[in-house]
This record gives structure tokens, sequence and C-alpha cells, in this order.
């Protein structure tokens, strides 16, 4: 059999004339695409298998080009496959090595698809690889918070807003709001496997193909659920690169935000958390400096992640219809939002592992502020039937009284309060005890001890049904 025996790309009959270096070196992807040749492998048999199947090519060209495709797929696990930056990407280094082995009849490959239907195909084969990784990630970070949080239920902290003490809360609490962030972000990831599910490949490159070809068959073997209803669109659609650079950035907000937290609360200032000496790096000049700079980096490499998002978009907002050069690009994005995430992840569960609450300086805090101050208020409403406004009104008074004799609430007597409020009782002390208050908000979601254990045992449980469910869909 012949061999290709010019050498050359595929459309150089056509285009006669050399393409310049400068444009070579822009227009190919190889060293980005590189990574899809799994999934153009895999795809491109259950092509040929579907070609013969339909009687388009026999058996003998079916096992030659399956055989091939298979012996590329060894040599590239192997690092034995030579690549070739004149053939722009992996799809054509792979089928100009498929020429190489199997000859002439390696052409066949190539019937009734196109490398727009091709590439998108690997593609979104491989996103579905990728958001599995990050919800099995997320898995492991809402497993690790859950730990922590089960460990610090009666750890009382201050609860902040605008960064002063507000109210006293649960650690476990506190931790347990990060739980249902990563639970959405898991949310968000498992979402993107609806447009993920239909199968591109036998569009061509935008009118669909006079081959009856058979796209039920691929999307079943390549596991779709349905294949894509309109042709020109499915070349043209990066609205699932969106949705997953997307559920990247809000990802990286949660990470950004749990880490800005522990920079903060690791501060000098603050001092309710201890960071382990595995997650803290030196100084280069003062000898006693212990950085938090695992969580620095987390912070910083955030931004990364949404100018993926930012530059997609922006691809995106001005291209007709369908398929154009510029959205070579996307695939680079989703790269190193994918990259990063993961990386984020993995070192945000050291942390986690490595870092202990200071319980006694964090109760320390929350007994500073006047944290029960709502508390006071909300005991006149029960008790004294007194309208809200009217309960707020007495209470900041008591406040600035304690705070002109540099007292707490817990430390004024009963005399004190009675001169500011005269119809408040001894009762009244109960209501300045920090462990009170945080049991007393038993509301649906509120902080008390009984209601973090109750949803503590609900995240596990729904965690094993949810692994369950994930496992059967996707494994």
């Amino acid at each position: 059999m012949s061999k290709n025996k010019n050498n050359q790309p595929i459309w150089s009959t056509r285009i006669r004339k050399n393409s310049q270096n400068l444009y070579k070196k822009i227009g190919g992807s190889l060293s980005i695409d590189k990574r899809l040749f799994n999934e153009d492998i895999e795809a491109s048999i259950v092509h040929v298998e579907m070609l013969f199947k339909q009687k388009i090519i026999n058996f003998k060209v079916k096992n030659k080009i399956v055989w091939g495709l298979n012996r590329i797929k060894n040599e590239i696990i192997k690092k034995k496959f030579l690549y070739d930056e004149k053939y722009e990407d992996i799809h054509m280094n792979i089928e100009k090595r498929l020429f190489d082995l199997v000859g002439e009849e390696a052409g066949y490959i190539h019937t009734a698809r196109s490398r727009n239907d091709q590439v998108i195909t690997d593609f979104k084969i491989w996103l579905k690889k990728a958001n599995k990784e990050i919800i099995k990630n997320l898995d492991m970070t809402i497993n690790n918070i859950l730990k922590k949080a089960n460990k610090n239920v009666e750890t009382i902290m201050p609860g902040f807003t605008h960064l002063k003490n507000a109210q006293a809360v649960s650690f476990a609490h506190y931790l347990l709001a990060y739980v249902e962030m990563f639970n959405r972000d898991k949310k968000r990831f498992n979402s993107n496997f609806d447009s993920l599910d239909e199968n591109p490949l036998g569009v061509a490159a935008l009118t669909g193909t006079s081959f009856k070809i058979d796209r039920f068959y691929t999307t079943k073997k390549l596991n779709f659920k349905n294949p894509t209803k309109n042709s020109i669109d499915t070349v043209s659609d990066r609205d699932f690169v969106i949705d997953f650079l997307y559920s990247c950035s809000a990802c990286a907000i949660h990470i950004s935000r749990i880490a800005e937290e522990f920079i903060i609360w690791n501060s000098d200032a603050f001092k309710l958390i201890v960071l382990n000496d595995k997650i803290v790096t030196g100084s280069s000049i003062m000898p006693q400096k212990k950085n938090p700079d695992p969580l620095e980096y987390l912070r910083g490499k955030t931004g990364g992640i949404f100018g993926n998002l930012f530059s997609m978009l922006t691809i995106l907002k001005g291209l007709p219809l369908s398929y154009f050069k510029d959205l070579q690009d996307d695939k680079e994005l989703v790269f190193k939002s994918f990259d990063q995430l993961k990386n984020s992840l993995i070192i945000l569960n050291d942390i986690l592992k490595n870092f202990s609450s200071d319980k006694k300086r964090m109760l320390e805090l929350a007994e500073s502020g006047f944290l029960t101050a709502t508390d006071l208020a909300d005991y006149m409403v029960r008790e004294l039937n007194y309208p809200f406004r009217k309960a707020y009104l007495q209470t900041a008074k008591i406040v600035n009284f304690a705070e002109k004799n540099k007292k707490k609430l817990s430390e004024l007597t009963i005399e004190e309060i009675k001169k500011i409020e005269k119809n408040l009782t001894t009762d009244v002390m109960k209501v300045f005890d920090l462990k009170n208050s945080i049991n007393s908000k038993s509301s649906y979601g509120g902080t008390s001890f009984e209601n973090i254990k109750k949803m503590i045992k609900s995240y596990k449980k729904n965690k094993k049904w949810q692994k369950k469910l994930f496992y059967y869909f996707f494994v």
C-alpha cells in the first residue's frame, strides 16, 4: 500500500504556498491540545466502527484503522510518539501517523466528519472527565471541613459583619457555611453534564453529511445521551465552555474567600487559628516570621481563572455563525482554569488538614464587643412584650452605659440595668451567657449546637447518597 509520500498538510493541494513561520507558530495548537489524544483516538475508533456498521467502509479498512489508532495511543502513552508542529494540532498529527502505519486507507477515517465536529467531540469527552475530577476534589474538601466542624461544635467565636464583632456563633457553624458554598459548586459542575451529554460527532463542518451515518450509534458508544439537533449551532456552540469556566470561577471565589478568612484569623491581630508549619513559609530577613503563603497563593490565583472566563465571553460576543479560528482558544482557557482549580483544591485540602482553632482566643474575642446585645433586645420583646424598636433603643442605652463604664454586659449588676430599664428582673442575666446565646438560635439553619449536630449528620448522609448517585450515572 502506498504511503503519504509528500508529507504535507492535507490542504497543501489547494493552498500551494507555505504559511509564514509566524502564522504557523500562532496558528498551531499542538502544544495545547495534545492532551486530548486519548479522547481523539477513542472518538475516532467509534467513528470508524460506525462507518463499518453503516457499510460505508469495509471490515478490512475498519480493522486496519482501529489497529493503527491503538498503536498510536500506545506510542503516545509510552512517550515514543513523534509530534510534528507542521501538522498544527493533535488531530492531524494522529492522522498523519496513521497514514505512516496503514497507508492511504487511513484516509477513510475522515469520511463523514470534519475537524469541527471531531474537535468538539473530543473536547466534550475530556470536559466530562474534568467535571468528574473537580467534583471528586470538592467532595474531599467538604469532607475535610466536616471533620473540622465535628470537632468544633461547641467552640464559641464571634460572628462578624463588616469585620466587627456581631453575635456569638459556633466555629463549626462558620465552617459549615463553606460546605454550603462548595455544595453549590458541586451542583454547578453536575449541571454541566446536561450540555456536555449532547454528541457533536457527525455534524461535519456545519451542514451535516450526505453519508448515511448513525449518530445515535456513536452517541451510545461514546456515552452521550443524545446527538445535537442543529449542525450549525453544534460547531459554533461554546456554551458548555462558558458553563465550565463560570463554574470554575464561582468555585475559585469560594476558595479565595476561605483563604482570605484564614489569613485574617491567622493574623497577629486576630490569632483565632494556628497554621501548622507544613503550610507556612519563612522570611528571607525576619527570622521570626511564619507567613501564610499557600493561602495567599489561593487568593491570588483566582484572578487568572476569572480572566479565562472573560476571555471566552469576549471571543464569543462578536462571532457570527458558524466556525471561526477564534474558537481555537477555548481549549487553552479551559485547560488553564481546570489545572489551576484542581491545584487550588489540592492545596486547600492540605490546609484544612493542617490548621487548628485557638478555642481560648476565640472565646476571649467573643466576650468583647457586646455580642449578646441582640439577645437582650429579643428578651425584652418576649418577656416585656415591647415592640422590637423600643427594645432596641433600651438595649442601646444599656450598651452605652456598659461601654462608658468599661464593663461587659455580663459584668453589669441588675441594679445598674434597672436604672435604664426598670421592668427587667434578675432573670435577664442569663441572656448574657454566650453559650445560652448560641443555643437560643434554634431556628432552622441557626447556630445552636443541636442544629449544627443535625446538619453535620445530614451532610454526611446526603454525601453518601450523592456518592452512590454519582457512581451510578457517571462512573
